[in-house]
């Protein structure tokens, strides 16, 4: 690999869809961050939402998967979770612009009087804004290139002022801007035909509002033969070399070495008057691929949560767990568990074929006494088990009321009126109603206790983890915890808030009141679910073991 030195002005390059959402537009921008990264670059990546919510803060993860937060505590689209994976990026919130947040923007400046009593319009405060966000990142000079990856497809009303503002910019930054549109070329089963009239259909509507698209990068479930590929470049005015297909992948991880198999980064330097040499260096991401398509061994860990049904929904933990047990030479299966339907009649036939269980995070009552049912059954069985934010506070429940006798012991969130509190707000956050405001979000410290499980894991006494939550262990109660076996073992250095539970007693019982998954990457796997798949593989080999 050659250093390629920082280029004197950014590049642009946006990534639009068609045809049908769910195409992959969030791996393809990770996957070209991470080739232009190998090459020496310097890279971000931003997403752009349709949608009014201001964020997916207050989406259902049935709507639009896991709501994944950034170190500086903004809630954001699930597509900045792959970003981090693939980049090692930590991104913020204006890596995340939303069209409430757009909007919200351009209302506050009209009452304020910014516009001078002019009439507000799509044309041009809308775009104005949208264009101010896209080159924010830009104007910093930290940068050589900027990703944009524009959410829903052509052809929404919603995604029109977002296209219109990339028109735009494609005129004022010539050729230091690009448009990639990912399309579908569906087959038909019946006919046995790769059809590319929807792609055809996808990239005429991208001309119809202005935007004749640089590459074309098109999904397939089967290969596209170079003819075929021929014909979409005379159809849709692209050049041939930058006609590019997305073939189904058994991971996405293999993304980005399929894009450089096609040359996808040399077509993007060379479009954009970049000067490059040499080869990207993969070299750490080729390692990992290795042991993942070497893992033979299976890891079976359950996930016990009421967003089962969404594969989205946890995404981040499941990637954390694949990434840590590629490392760890394992292949992972991850067996989704209902909490609602979790009972003591059927907890160990669901509960016992894992080698260790994940208690996922969430809000509100439902599923919740699912948990505890699972909690009780790991702890009184020894299984490795992880509780994360929801996770961790319901281990704290299920110990205070099976261990501590401390029978309705609750959180406020789920018991309002519970005699034994030990889950509770913080007394400033109890006048706030504003949903979000009562919320710890992003980044915090925690200080570990040394010896403990979790410190012996990070290899250090101080981190920084990303928050999600309102409620925390009620600090009246942590003595009694301590002294019936539960230890608090991390605690906030400023406010001494409990951060991190552990039983030492048992095999591996932790509980984090952070998310550790939203700081798990491909390069830098999390420490405590590498060691949390470790002590799974140490149960597994014990199980064999009495076989």
């Amino acid at each position: 690999m050659f250093e390629n030195k920082s280029i004197v002005e950014t590049r642009y390059i946006f990534v639009t869809g068609g045809v049908v959402s769910s195409l992959g537009k969030g791996i393809i921008s990770s996957s070209i961050a991470r080739l232009l990264l190998s090459r020496g670059f310097k890279v971000t990546i931003q997403k752009f939402d349709p949608y009014l919510n201001i964020d997916p803060g207050t989406l259902n993860p049935y709507e639009h998967g896991e709501c994944y937060v950034t170190v500086d505590g903004h809630e954001a689209d699930l597509d900045l979770g792959h970003y981090e994976r693939f980049t090692n990026i930590k991104t913020t919130r204006a890596n995340n612009i939303t069209t409430g947040r757009v909007y919200q923007s351009v209302i506050d400046k009209e009452r304020r009087g910014d516009y001078l009593g002019k009439t507000v319009q799509i044309i041009p405060h809308i775009t104005d804004e949208i264009k101010r966000n896209v080159k924010l990142l830009g104007s910093t000079g930290e940068f050589d290139f900027v990703i944009t990856e524009i959410g829903g497809t052509v052809g929404d009303i919603e995604s029109l002022p977002f296209l219109e503002a990339v028109r735009q910019l494609r005129w004022e930054l010539g050729n230091k801007c690009i448009c990639i549109h990912l399309t579908y070329v569906p087959f038909i089963h019946a006919a046995k035909e790769l059809k590319t009239k929807p792609t055809q259909h996808s990239v005429k509507q991208l001309q119809q509002v202005g935007i004749q698209p640089d590459v074309l990068v098109l999904r397939t479930e089967h290969d596209i033969p170079a003819s075929m590929r021929h014909k979409v470049a005379q159809f849709c005015n692209v050049s041939p070399d930058a006609v590019i297909q997305s073939i189904d992948a058994p991971s996405i991880y293999e993304v980005p070495l399929m894009m450089l198999d096609q040359h996808l980064d040399t077509i993007i330097l060379e479009k954009t008057g970049t000067p490059h040499r040499g080869e990207p260096d993969l070299s750490k991401w080729n390692e990992f691929l290795d042991k993942m398509h070497n893992a033979t061994n299976e890891i079976r860990i359950g996930l016990v949560g009421k967003y089962v049904a969404l594969q989205d929904a946890y995404k981040s933990i499941d990637e954390a767990l694949f990434q840590a047990a590629t490392y760890n030479d394992r292949k992972v299966k991850i067996t989704y568990i209902n909490s609602e339907r979790l009972t003591d009649a059927n907890v160990e036939e669901l509960l016992s074929p894992h080698d260790g269980v994940v208690i996922a995070p969430g809000f509100g009552q439902r599923g919740t006494e699912g948990k505890f049912v699972a909690l009780k059954w790991c702890r009184e069985n020894d299984i490795p088990t992880f509780g994360i934010c929801l996770g961790m506070q319901s281990m704290v429940i299920e110990y205070a009321r099976n261990v501590m006798g401390m029978a309705d012991a609750n959180s406020v969130e789920l018991n309002p009126t519970t005699s034994h509190n030990v889950i509770d707000l913080m007394e400033e956050q109890k006048s706030i109603t504003n949903m979000g405001g009562t919320m710890r979000l992003g980044a915090y410290a925690c200080q570990l206790r040394d010896g403990t499980k979790v410190a012996n894991a990070y290899g250090t006494l101080n981190i920084e983890e990303r928050h999600r939550h309102r409620f925390e262990l009620n600090e009246e109660y942590r003595s009694q915890f301590e002294a019936a076996g539960m230890m608090c073992v991390g605690e906030n250095p400023q406010t001494h808030l409990v951060e991190v539970v552990e039983v030492p007693s048992k095999r591996w019982y932790i509980g984090t009141q952070y998310h550790p998954e939203y700081s798990s990457t491909v390069l830098n796997p999390h420490p405590l679910f590498m060691d949390f798949i470790r002590a799974a593989i140490a149960y597994q080999k014990s199980k064999q073991a009495d076989e």
